[in-house]
């Protein structure tokens, strides 16, 4: 593929053959790891400096050495989607390390989507108001560094390793003593509270891996608990309903806490605000004690009105696109205005400078990023028919495509025929694919389930993601009506990482 990644040269081993013999080298490791190394090692000379908020593999060799040793130590444990429900391991983790969680205030966020958006957009507010934050967010993009952040950019990966090693005789104990060893998610949540308190931060912004009440970061009482909107997803752990999904993430929700809720389906909002009830928490509800007042499209994002719990924001530019991240910047504005009291202690709004300036900068890599012109090739992490929706109608909005071509790569544990169907009215055409995890959905089966949503000729089937992506392209550059055209990378989070990755990002 001559224009991908940019500005390769012809007469050089293409770099998309290196990834893939790297990552089918690979197989003793954890896939997630292995793609963030190969496509680290073959694309980091081809992208130029690293994009914010996503590490390159470090140029030190003898760090990179470190950092995959913790790497391939964390693959032996329990991956993110084996759980055995309970805070036993990580709370006996917190108590031999002295309870680190207790050492500052937290914000902790619950949902479905929109998560990660609203804890980046809650870290940049409190840092424009000079505190040092500390931030913890799953899953990673391209580099497991990303999750654990300070002062709004990932931790180092020569502190990653510090951090890792300075905690692992600790989990070694637990382990000894514990039914089953903590997981890999357990692990790095020890090591994101551990950092945090060594750092130390004035505030954490932790958002959970999966639930609430049973997810490893439920060991911190959250003086503002933000649940952003709930739908379907993980149904065979959180339940098929949005009342049951909402009773696991009311699991959040402490004593004497700010409830911030995004809106929500009536029969979720019942169960969160029973649960605020019970134990004496105040709520905060989007559409009624705050909201988003006006949006207008912008150059590179949207210009809106947000009203708070102090008052009105007006002319907030917010370089992210989409009404959903509109939603979001509400949540994450109230949020912050209840961890510093506004609404309650003190009556004055934020100051609005400040504010603007926050929101201003902004980022959410994998989140409708535009990573690639002529044509456009833009990424985005929705893998549920709720995001799907989200970024389908949002897509629509900010960009004048007369024809888009959608790249999906999505897991097998995922409702991906609700995912499509959400994306059918705006694809003409779909390249199926599937990314290089063990979780991936088979090229051939997403196909199958692909040709009864668009019909069988407007499937394409490319099971590895380099050539997905170059038919893709050579679909968008079509000539005469169709010079408007566009690319959507979606369906999972690691699809876009590894996209990233071949497009010459981080």
């Amino acid at each position: 593929m001559s224009d991908l990644p940019p500005n390769s040269d012809a007469d050089e081993p293409d770099p998309l053959d290196s990834f893939e013999e790297i990552i089918e080298a690979e197989t003793s490791r954890d896939p997630d790891l292995a793609v963030i190394e190969a496509g680290s090692r073959t694309l980091r000379t081809q992208g130029g400096p690293p994009e914010a908020g996503v590490p390159a593999r470090p140029a030190d060799p003898e760090v990179d050495k470190a950092l995959r040793e913790v790497e391939a130590e964390l693959a032996t444990r329990w991956g993110e989607t084996k759980l055995e429900p309970s805070v036993a391991r990580i709370s006996a983790l917190m108590d031999v390390l002295g309870e680190p969680q207790r050492a500052y205030p937290s914000i902790h966020i619950t949902g479905t989507n929109g998560k990660t958006s609203t804890a980046r957009m809650i870290e940049a507010l409190l840092g424009a108001f000079e505190l040092r934050t500390g931030r913890y967010t799953s899953p990673h993009v391209q580099s497991v560094t990303e999750r654990i952040s300070l002062d709004g950019a990932p931790i180092s990966a020569e502190r990653f390793v510090e951090t890792y090693r300075d905690i692992a005789p600790y989990v070694e104990m637990v382990d000894a003593r514990q039914e089953y060893r903590l997981s890999f998610f357990e692990v790095l949540t020890g090591m994101a509270y551990a950092a945090f308190a060594d750092a130390p931060v004035d505030v954490a912004v932790v958002e959970v891996g999966m639930g609430g009440s049973w997810d490893a970061t439920n060991v911190i009482d959250g003086s503002v608990a933000v649940v952003t909107p709930i739908d379907l997803d993980h149904t065979d752990r959180l339940g098929t309903t949005p009342a049951e999904i909402a009773g696991e993430k009311a699991g959040i929700v402490k004593r004497d806490a700010t409830v911030i809720m995004a809106q929500q389906p009536v029969d979720a909002a019942q169960v969160l605000l029973k649960k605020a009830v019970e134990v004496d928490a105040t709520v905060a509800r989007e559409g009624l004690e705050f909201g988003v007042v006006s949006r207008q499209i912008a150059v590179g994002g949207q210009l809106l009105t947000l009203r708070g719990l102090g008052g009105e924001y007006p002319e907030v530019y917010l370089p992210l696109h989409g009404a959903h991240q509109a939603h979001n910047a509400a949540v994450a504005l109230s949020a912050v205005e209840a961890f510093f009291g506004v609404g309650a202690q003190r009556a004055e709004p934020l100051d609005i400078d400040t504010v603007r300036k926050a929101f201003a900068a902004v980022s959410s890599p994998g989140r409708l990023e535009v990573v690639r012109r002529s044509p456009t090739v833009v990424l985005d992490a929705a893998h549920n028919p709720a995001g799907a929706r989200a970024a389908a109608a949002a897509v629509g909005e900010a960009f004048q495509f007369t024809r888009l071509i959608g790249v999906v790569g999505a897991s097998s544990d995922k409702n991906v025929r609700g995912l499509l169907e959400a994306f059918e009215p705006v694809f003409a055409e779909i390249v199926v694919t599937q990314n290089s995890t063990h979780r991936a959905m088979d090229a051939d089966a997403l196909a199958a389930v692909a040709v009864e949503v668009f019909g069988e000729d407007r499937v394409q089937v490319e099971p590895r993601l380099p050539d997905a992506l170059e038919s893709a392209i050579t679909l968008a550059e079509e000539e005469g009506e169709f010079a408007g055209g566009g690319v959507l990378v979606t369906g999972s989070v690691i699809t876009v990482g590894e996209a990233r990755l071949l497009l010459g990002k981080g």
